[in-house]
Parts: C-alpha cells; sequence; structure tokens
C-alpha cells in the first residue's frame, strides 16, 4: 500500500511530466540526489553517533575543496612502522558518515596502516544536501590529491559503487584513481536499476524518465548505462572483495552474485545474518577486510600530480 506522501509525489509528477518532461526530469534528479538530515533520527543512532565520536579525537580532520562546496576527511596514521606507508580510503554509504565505520576504521589502523575516512557531500561534516556520482567521484579524487595513493580502498553501500566509479574513473573530467585493492560491502551493482526504481517509486511518466536518464549524463558525462559494476570490475584486475548479506534488505544478494561474475579477481563472502547495517560494527567482518588488505603486497597506480 503506498502511504499518503508517495501518492502526492506520484501526482505532482504525473503533471509535471505532462506539462514539461524536461522539468519533470530535472525535478525528480533533484529529489533523488537530495540527501536526508545530517542528525541521527532515532535514539540508537544518536548513542552510536555519540560513541564514535569520543573515538574520532586521534584523527586529524581536512576540509578537501570540490566543485560542489567542501568534504571532510579524517586522517587517522597507524603505528606500525612496516605499514605505515600503507594508507586505506573508507566510504561510507548514502545517509551515513564516517563515524559509523568507526569500527572497520580502528580495525585496519590497528594493523598499523593510515586510514582516511570521508564524509560524503551532504553527509556528516561535508557542506551541501545534494550528493551524485559525480561529486562523489570528486570527493575521492581530493581525498587521493591529499593522502594518495591509497593500497586499498573500502566502501559501504552507496560508498562501495563510488569507490568502484572512482577506481574505473567513469566520470568524465575526474581522473580514475585505483588503489591496489577493492572491499564492496553491502553495494549495489547496476545504478541504471536504482533509477529505474525511483521512477517507478515517484510515478514519473515515462518522456520524464527519458529526461531523467538524460541529467544523469549531464552531470557525469556518461549515459547511465556506463554505470554496471559488474562491467567495471571486469575492466579491472585488482583484486577485489565483496561482502554481503543474503538477508540484506536494502541491497539484494543478487548484486553480491551480479559481482563475483566479474572474474576470478573478485572474491565473495557471505555475511549471513548481519543485514546492511549491522555488517559494518561485526567483528569478523572487520578481521576479513584486514585479512584481505593484508593478504599480500599491494602496487597501487601512482599519485598524479
Amino acid at each position: 500500500m503506498t502511504s499518503f506522501s508517495q501518492n502526492v509525489t506520484r501526482l505532482v509528477f504525473d503533471i509535471a511530466g505532462r506539462i514539461s518532461p524536461d522539468l519533470a526530469g530535472a525535478l525528480a534528479f533533484r529529489l533523488f540526489s537530495h540527501t536526508p538530515t545530517k542528525k541521527p533520527t532515532t535514539d540508537k543512532a544518536r548513542q552510536a553517533l555519540a560513541d564514535a565520536r569520543s573515538r574520532m579525537i586521534s584523527a586529524s580532520r581536512t576540509q578537501l575543496v570540490i566543485s560542489t562546496g567542501c568534504v571532510n576527511a579524517h586522517h587517522f596514521r597507524g603505528s606500525n612502522r612496516i605499514h605505515s606507508a600503507e594508507t586505506v580510503l573508507v566510504v561510507h554509504g548514502w545517509g551515513s558518515r564516517s563515524e559509523y565505520m568507526i569500527a572497520l576504521i580502528e580495525r585496519i589502523r590497528d594493523s598499523g596502516r593510515n586510514v582516511v575516512a570521508i564524509d560524503l557531500p551532504g553527509h556528516g561534516q561535508s557542506s551541501g544536501r545534494s550528493l551524485t556520482m559525480a561529486n562523489a567521484v570528486e570527493a575521492v579524487d581530493a581525498a587521493w590529491r591529499e593522502f594518495g595513493p591509497f593500497s586499498a580502498v573500502v566502501g559501504h553501500s552507496f560508498g562501495g559503487a563510488v569507490a568502484l566509479n572512482s577506481a574505473r574513473g567513469t566520470i568524465c573530467g575526474v581522473t580514475a584513481r585505483t588503489p591496489g585493492k577493492l572491499v564492496l560491502i553491502s553495494a549495489p551493482n547496476n545504478i541504471a536499476e536504482v533509477f529505474v526504481q525511483f521512477a517507478e517509486w515517484i510515478g514519473l511518466p515515462e518522456a520524464a524518465r527519458s529526461a531523467l536518464y538524460d541529467r544523469v549524463h549531464k552531470v557525469t558525462g556518461r549515459p547511465l548505462s556506463c554505470f554496471v559494476g559488474t562491467r567495471l570490475l571486469a575492466a579491472m584486475r585488482i583484486p577485489a572483495m565483496v561482502i554481503h548479506a543474503p538477508d540484506d534488505k536494502e541491497v539484494s544478494w543478487r548484486a553480491a552474485e551480479e559481482f563475483l561474475a566479474a572474474g576470478s579477481h573478485v572474491r565473495l563472502e557471505r555475511a549471513d545474518g548481519l543485514g546492511h547495517r549491522r555488517i559494518l560494527n561485526a567483528p569478523e567482518i572487520a578481521s576479513l577486510v584486514t585479512e584481505f588488505i593484508e593478504a599480500r603486497p599491494v602496487d597501487p597506480v601512482q599519485k598524479a600530480a
């Protein structure tokens, strides 16, 4: 059963789509890109953020400039000299922030590696209220120029898609930033499907859907069909680990199976019973990630000027 707000949204876009498909498509893209409130909305989230903040004190903070504003970066320094030259980038998902990745960050840092965690545009302590694949990849590029090269990039949910698109260089005008390894946790595979589902949810008329998809092309420089993770992974031979829970209600397990089809350089790990968010705080997942990063020497693409 649809909610009252969804019914109203559908009515608005149905009318707008009939009057001006281009305008409706532009409004739909704006709605799609609008980020949720940065403030935690539940007691559990508020407590998690408060607990994490006391553990983030050891990190230095840097504001990185991109075309749409400023991106906040947390830099944690590892203590082990053996791995002190290695830096791992951690990227959170939609509606999240670096603090919610703290358990994973600490485990990687405790292995001796430096860790950089960025708040994506419109999230955490970064500016704005809009997030697109384009400005997200810009944020990774800015972090790479400031702290890179990265021996590994770890992304959760939308952050996994961002990590993958950054590594492949799918955004026109932004340099490909290919790490030594990729870790994709609960990540979606086909961004085009996400847009189709969104268009269906708001009841966007067919002509307006084309305008929405064209807006993606305008912002990224690529058609929506380019943003399929399996193809991007298949075109890169860097080691990649996909971690996903079959009971994930936000990103289907099918996405993980599709990633695996990219080639023998992709490894899939099941995270049974850990859903979409609990997976970030599970010690066994942090161990998997750290062991994968440590498995063998990596040779990240060198820092570009």
